[in-house]
């Protein structure tokens, strides 16, 4: 019966009042996602970075095929030890319709958070049945700066989808519970399973949905039966979410390092982190590592959260007015951030701004319905606004952080100075550089990693592949003796010994350290390459495409054995096998420039040139000079 009166005091009355606020507020939601719009318009024209969306969206191997075959790849398959298929299946539209147009994903990524303001701003109306509280918790989900990373990532659209999902099954649920069809329960049902595949963090919807029922006066006890799929749901994508990152080495023992006691402080420091940043969110970082253990003590504000989490606490307990509704909103902000805590220890991070996204809705709740029910409504709806026109300058200014790879890491290298974690973000630097084949670049970011962890045995290797590839070879065997007294059986050191030996004019020594790196890793691709690569200069063509065969075989995607071998083809004149391995690679990358130019010189020598036409222009759309140089001169009027 609790239930029926809370829910005869919350929908939209039908007096003329009413509908004139109520039309107002309508267009005043639309206003607000107009101002969204503008505060976030700038990461349409941002890049993607090489943090996260490297792996996900640029050599993601699951978006290549657009196809029944591919999307159930996708759906039955872990990938970089996560489980998010439905995002992943927005990715492979996107990429199958526009290739890797970082304007495209930013844009979705905009319209996703615009429509989970909306969203919000619904959920916030039929939970209150007051206008005004929810076009204020709209807009504060909108335009909080600690929501940026969700927008401006493009990795992040796991989050956004997720929650576009989970506020869709809380409105569901909500008109459940407020006497509509149990249709409705189930549409809830169905919105929480696509939020869960679209981010395991879904998992905590069974909690939120407890926390409702608590705020409309409903007997727990008496409802749990039809939480019963709600809950199994959230079982099976905690366990696969679980199993998915110990398989990735992201989950760690905090107990060695910090001891129990501070392990306590630093999971209430973690807490406290997202109130405190509700407030006063500066300074804002993508990353919040761990603190470095200095003589055994934490920062002093791991042990000032535990009176602030304190206060909060008996601030709440004595409350009077708007007493229930601030409980509520702490309720649904504690269920729907449980497993973001730290509880079990992921990565290296304590807190992480992304994770605010659902959450700081029960917290937005909380204050707008306390200001709304306070004796100093009017002063305090005028300080809210005031805190808006900040948070939407904040974040405004804090998006263009994420304009590139170089922009949020060096921002993140900034805001963890004197942490030793940076190691890590030089090392991660070094690896962005590499791929962009920036050599002096990438050499520079490793040796700041090393410069903080001179046992970082990965930089060692990786700086040394950098020294290689600018013929410092001296210099790139130092790195490696340095690495040997490290790791004195790595496969991965022995291969890269071996090729800078070869570079050094020891083709003997190099093939003799490589025969090495194999034996003690028999699965080591580029290790068959690189033997390749020397036995074909030594004209062991046999030998040499044997090793490329290997290489292939061990690791499909890997291009180079297939650029390759198709030069050992070309050699023996056999240029339809040639053309096969070039297209081998533009299956699996078909924004590889090089493939399609040598795709088309190929067609050029066989006097095709329509195929030849074909292929040098695709290499010329993608940033091929030369490419453009053939058409001019030897493909005019094709």
């Amino acid at each position: 019966m609790a239930a029926k009166k809370l829910k005869t005091a919350t929908p939209m009355a039908t007096s003329g009042k009413a509908e004139s606020t109520a039309v107002a507020g309508r267009w005043y939601i639309w206003m607000l996602l107009v101002v969204t719009t503008i505060v976030f318009w700038g990461v349409t024209s941002h890049q993607m970075t090489f943090i996260d969306d490297d792996k996900y969206i640029i050599t993601n191997p699951y978006l290549r095929e657009l196809s029944l075959n591919g999307i159930g790849s996708i759906f039955t398959s872990f990938y970089e030890y996560n489980y998010h298929p439905l995002t992943t299946l927005t990715w492979l539209l996107e990429y199958s319709l526009f290739g890797l147009d970082p304007v495209v994903y930013h844009v979705v990524n905009l319209c996703l958070h615009l429509c989970c303001t909306w969203l919000v701003y619904r959920l916030a109306q039929r939970l209150s049945g007051k206008e005004n509280v929810a076009l204020i918790v709209a807009a504060l989900f909108a335009l909080h700066p600690l929501h940026v990373e969700s927008v401006a990532w493009v990795s992040e659209r796991k989050g956004l989808l997720s929650g576009l999902f989970y506020f869709m099954a809380l409105i569901a649920y909500v008109r459940y519970v407020d006497g509509s069809s149990k249709k409705d329960l189930v549409l809830s049902f169905v919105w929480f399973v696509l939020a869960c595949a679209s981010k395991s963090a879904a998992v905590t919807l069974p909690l939120a949905i407890l926390a409702i029922d608590w705020y409309r006066g409903r007997r727990i006890t008496s409802t749990l039966a039809e939480k019963i799929p709600f809950f199994l749901v959230s079982i099976l994508f905690g366990v696969l979410a679980i199993l998915s990152q110990k398989a990735g080495g992201s989950m760690t023992d905090l107990l060695p390092q910090y001891g129990l006691v501070n392990r306590i402080f630093l999971f209430t420091g973690g807490l406290a982190f997202y109130f405190v940043k509700l407030v006063i969110p500066y300074p804002l970082s993508a990353i919040h590592f761990f603190p470095d253990v200095s003589g055994g003590a934490l920062p002093w504000y791991f042990y000032a959260s535990v009176p602030l989490l304190a206060a909060i606490g008996w601030g709440v307990w004595k409350m009077r007015s708007g007493a229930r509704e601030v409980r509520f909103g702490i309720l649904f902000f504690l269920a729907t951030m449980v497993v973001m805590l730290q509880l079990l220890p992921v990565g290296g991070a304590y807190a992480a701004e992304r994770y605010t996204y659902v959450s700081y809705f029960g917290l937005f709740y909380a204050i707008v319905q306390w200001v709304d029910t306070a004796g100093f409504r009017e002063t305090g709806h005028r300080v809210l606004a005031a805190i808006l026109l900040i948070f939407a300058f904040v974040s405004w200014s804090r998006a263009k952080d994420w304009r590139d790879t170089d922009s949020i890491l060096g921002d993140i290298v900034l805001k963890n100075e004197g942490n030793s974690h940076n190691a890590l973000v030089h090392y991660h630097w070094g690896q962005y550089y590499t791929y962009r084949q920036q050599w002096p670049a990438a050499a520079d970011q490793y040796s700041r990693s090393l410069s903080i962890d001179p046992r970082n045995f990965p930089a060692l290797l990786k700086r040394g592949e950098a020294l290689d590839a600018m013929g410092r070879y001296k210099e790139a065997m130092a790195d490696y003796s340095v690495a040997h007294s490290f790791d004195p059986k790595s496969a991965a050191l022995y291969n890269n010994m071996g090729w800078t030996s070869f570079g050094l004019g020891n083709p003997a020594i190099a093939v003799a350290l490589i025969d090495t790196a194999i034996m003690l890793d028999d699965s080591l691709a580029s290790a068959y390459n690189n033997r390749g690569w020397i036995k074909l200069q030594q004209k062991d063509s046999v030998a040499a495409v044997s090793d490329f065969d290997a290489a292939i075989r061990l690791q499909p995607a890997f291009a180079k054995p297939y650029y390759n071998r198709a030069l050992v083809k070309l050699y023996h004149g056999d240029a339809r096998a040639a053309i096969a391995d070039y297209s081998a690679i533009i299956r699996k990358y078909p924004n590889e420039s090089l493939a399609w130019f040598n795709r088309g010189l190929v067609y050029l020598q066989l006097l095709d040139k329509q195929a030849a036409a074909r292929d040098m222009h695709r290499a010329a759309d993608l940033g091929n000079r030369n490419a453009a140089s053939i058409l001019t001169a030897e493909l005019r009027g094709m």
